[in-house]
């Protein structure tokens, strides 16, 4: 239930219903999924919908561009409940799966697309998407698609595929940070678009306490066991840098009395 807007949602919402581009710099948490998927939805049906299932090639009026899997789902289940009882149909597509299935949901009609730069661009290269007809590109978590080095496959899906012009469409884009790089992808995808920045730019989640803790290189095992024993249980996600040091870290967490598993982009998902 929403009873208020959060600040995010206050200041993108009116932006993005007068037309204009957004460049937004939001944490994650801070509701920023509603704040463009409401407004485009609600142009969408404003507009009219313009592709149906009997389509060969779905041409849909909104895509939403995410680094990863999990970012991609979490889009496509906030879409589906605010489209509820609409016609719109929401498709979601991401690697590390088969690609039938998201091939039967394509087919079946696709008004807004949400997905990972790679899948997004297996589908368009195969001709079942085409970006010809996008009304709404949305850029979500883009500074995290930099770091993963999905900067190519941007460009190449919104540069060499007969999108619409930046002047054309309405280019929406979130990011957590503002380095130089974000600002220069804002420059070439984003027309004379607003600026809007909640919080301290690059700043933690205020709902986020922050502990650090310096200890040497070879006492890092160590020092993470301490910290697991201090938890008492409660469950926990540690990142590391490589995928081999996700397995070696998992065997030796397991070997030390905490139920672990990896997870990295080798394993089958």
């Amino acid at each position: 239930n929403f009873e208020r807007p959060t600040p995010i949602q206050k200041y993108s919402i009116p932006v993005i219903m007068g037309g204009r581009d957004l460049m937004a710099c939001a944490q994650t948490g801070s509701g920023k999924t509603a704040a463009f998927l409401l407004p485009v939805l609600t142009a969408m049906i404003n507009q009219g919908l313009k592709t149906d299932q009997y389509q060969t090639t779905q041409t849909p009026q909104a895509i939403c561009v995410a680094p990863t899997r999990e970012l991609a789902l979490q889009i496509y289940n906030d879409c589906r409940k605010f489209a509820y009882q609409t016609e719109i149909r929401v498709v979601v597509v991401y690697g590390g799966t088969f690609m039938a299935h998201q091939m039967r949901q394509i087919e079946s009609g696709a008004h807004i697309v949400i997905g990972t730069p790679g899948r997004l661009l297996d589908f368009v290269s195969r001709r079942k998407i085409s970006v010809e007809h996008v009304s709404f590109l949305i850029l979500d978590e883009a500074d995290r698609m930099l770091d993963m080095g999905f900067e190519p496959e941007m460009r190449k899906l919104i540069e060499t595929f007969g999108m619409p012009a930046k002047t054309d469409r309405q280019t929406l884009m979130f990011s957590a940070t503002f380095p130089e790089e974000i600002q220069k992808l804002a420059a070439d995808f984003l027309n004379d678009y607003l600026f809007v920045t909640v919080g301290r730019v690059g700043g933690a989640n205020t709902d986020v306490s922050q502990h650090f803790f310096e200890v040497e290189r070879l006492q890092k095992r160590d020092s993470l066991c301490d910290i697991l024993n201090a938890g008492e249980g409660v469950k926990t996600l540690v990142f590391v840098e490589m995928k081999r040091n996700a397995d070696f870290l998992a065997s030796f967490l397991c070997q030390s009395g905490f139920p672990t598993t990896s997870i990295h982009g080798d394993r089958l998902q």
